[in-house]
């Protein structure tokens, strides 16, 4: 297995937030001049402006797009899909897709971390859906199931599939995936965004060496989260 290195280039504003932090914008701006002109004391003014300023910048590291490179081998490697904590890792009954047994890693993403989504592996896109559902909190078990989510399947270059899914959480109301079926897909390509509170499911084979604990932080697109046995 080659060295492995990340290089943080730079880091952006995605663009799945430019209306919202756009909107938010107009909206505090009103609200402060708002407050400014309808009290006497500037009191109020002041800690409206407080407070506007620890949601936006909240908003502000929500919405970041960090560009990063994975470097080295990347053959059977799964990479953090997300910049979250694990939640799950157990071995399943995976009834979408597969219907049968697989490794389950959940990564958790909270309000504070960023929301892009990178591909965690190198393939083919085999399948890609749409589930309506519910609206639970993402860290719940059920909410791998219930919730609303996207479901994306990579065929690895040795033939191997594995499945990501991407879950809305409490809050959340918008999944964006950006693959489609037939296309090749790689590590370092952006897989989609969720906002405002979610998290990613990975499926894997049963025997797969996972490499990441329960509660462990992970880095998107750095984090390797599990080896996968590399078919002859």
């Amino acid at each position: 297995m080659g060295k492995r290195l990340r290089k943080l280039k730079k880091i952006r504003l995605h663009h799945e937030g430019k209306e919202t932090l756009l909107w938010s914008a107009i909206v505090l701006l009103v609200l402060n001049f708002t407050i400014l002109h309808c009290f006497e004391s500037r009191l109020p003014f002041d800690i409206s402006i407080a407070l506007s300023a620890v949601f936006y910048g909240i908003l502000l590291n929500f919405f970041q797009c960090p560009v990063r490179t994975f470097e080295g081998e990347t053959d059977g490697l799964i990479v953090a899909p997300c910049d979250g904590k694990v939640v799950v890792v157990e071995e399943t009954e995976e009834n979408e897709y597969f219907h049968d047994r697989r490794m389950m890693v959940s990564i958790f993403m909270s309000l504070f971390n960023v929301h892009a989504n990178w591909v965690p592996a190198d393939g083919t896109i085999k399948r890609v859906s749409h589930f309506d559902g519910n609206f639970h909190r993402a860290w719940l078990p059920k909410a791998s199931d219930e919730n609303e989510h996207s479901l994306v399947v990579i065929e690895t270059p040795d033939g191997t599939e594995i499945l990501a899914r991407q879950v809305a959480g409490a809050v959340a109301r918008r999944i964006v995936t950006y693959p489609s079926e037939g296309e090749d897909c790689y590590v370092d390509e952006h897989l989609g965004f969720i906002k405002f509170g979610s998290r990613v499911d990975l499926f894997l084979p049963v025997g797969t060496e996972v490499c990441v604990k329960l509660n462990q932080k992970t880095v998107g697109n750095e984090t390797i989260v599990a080896k996968l046995k590399i078919n002859s």
